[in-house]
């Protein structure tokens, strides 16, 4: 492990100070994702400011939506009666993530902001342009059954590995950011970026800022989350998928659907939402919309599967959004 040096905030203004001063400084609530990378020798930090104190640990109701604060823990987030209620989509994502352990200790932001679970990107034996731009992926050449078919490049084919992220896309959830200057607030649509050639650099957020909380507006969509993977238990998405549809006397008025396990981010297929609008619920209909969302896939080398498991994830998602 590589030594580090440890600074306990209770500000945000004293958070972004401190990370300010050291360009290789990190920050830490949960830390199930960073100190593992440190212990890989995959990430370097020389200092780690421990953000825990500060007031982000608030779930709030709106009259507008909802806002959770960076710091929530998962287990918590997925456990709040008025979550469960009015945004079941999160609570069934935050289930199917990691352990009770995890969650009870892992948080909101960590979740969103957690790096991709490329084998070669964690083992620095490797080479990786997430890593060391211009180094080639070896993930191209090699053993890349759980890559993305969706929205990848030349310089990498990882996909995002966080569930949490997938449900808040349908959600149309904004990320709260604060810097010394200001707070910025962006959908989270924009905030993940595709790979193209600069695939170290992954989202929207720029050094000296902190993620302060997710805001997601009013929700009146029947919702369900789905997540297929090698084993029940703690285990990343090979596909996942999150749906909210609006449905009247048995027909599509609206529909928003996401794929996780499939791309760098969490994909929207926004074409097939745009077909499901006003279709009659039957099988033919969700067989059609199958067949338009993997119009665009591109597989690797060992994982062709995954073409016909969108399209199985997706017709059993809606079958079971429409009958619920």
């Amino acid at each position: 492990m590589q030594p580090f040096s440890y600074a306990k905030v209770f500000s945000q203004a004293a958070a972004i100070a401190t990370i300010k001063q050291d360009k290789n400084a990190e920050f830490i609530a949960g830390g199930t994702d960073l100190l593992g990378l440190m212990k890989d020798g995959v990430q370097v930090a020389n200092t780690l400011i421990d953000i825990n104190s500060l007031p982000l640990g608030n779930i709030e109701f709106q009259i507008h939506g909802i806002r959770i604060g960076a710091i929530c823990r998962l287990s918590d987030v997925a456990f709040h009666p008025q979550i469960q209620e009015c945004y079941p989509v999160i609570t069934q994502a935050l289930l199917q993530s990691a352990s009770p352990q995890l969650r009870n200790v892992a948080t909101v932001g960590g979740n969103l902001l957690q790096r991709v679970r490329c084998g070669y990107f964690r083992d620095p034996v490797f080479p990786c342009n997430k890593r060391t731009p211009g180094r080639g992926c070896a993930a191209i050449t090699g053993y890349n059954r759980m890559h993305a078919i969706f929205g990848a490049s030349e310089h990498c084919i990882a996909v995002h590995p966080s569930d949490l992220a997938v449900a808040l896309t349908v959600l149309d959830a904004v990320i709260c950011i604060q810097s010394a200057e200001k707070i910025r607030r962006i959908s989270i649509h924009d905030f993940y970026l595709l790979p193209g050639e600069t695939p170290q650099t992954e989202t929207l957020l720029q050094p000296g800022e902190l993620i302060v909380a997710i805001e997601i507006p009013d929700f009146a969509y029947k919702s369900h989350y789905l997540k297929v993977r090698d084993r029940a238990s703690y285990e990343f998405a090979l596909v996942s998928v999150a749906i909210a549809l609006q449905i009247e006397q048995n027909i599509i008025k609206s529909a928003r659907i996401a794929f996780g396990g499939v791309a760098p981010k969490p994909w929207r297929v926004w074409e097939v939402e745009e077909f499901l609008k006003e279709k009659v619920i039957n099988t033919a209909t969700f067989t059609a919309a199958g067949e338009l969302a993997i119009k665009e896939a591109k597989p690797q080398t060992h994982n062709e599967f995954k073409i016909e498991l969108v399209k199985r994830v997706l017709i059993r998602g809606l079958s079971t959004s429409c009958a619920g």
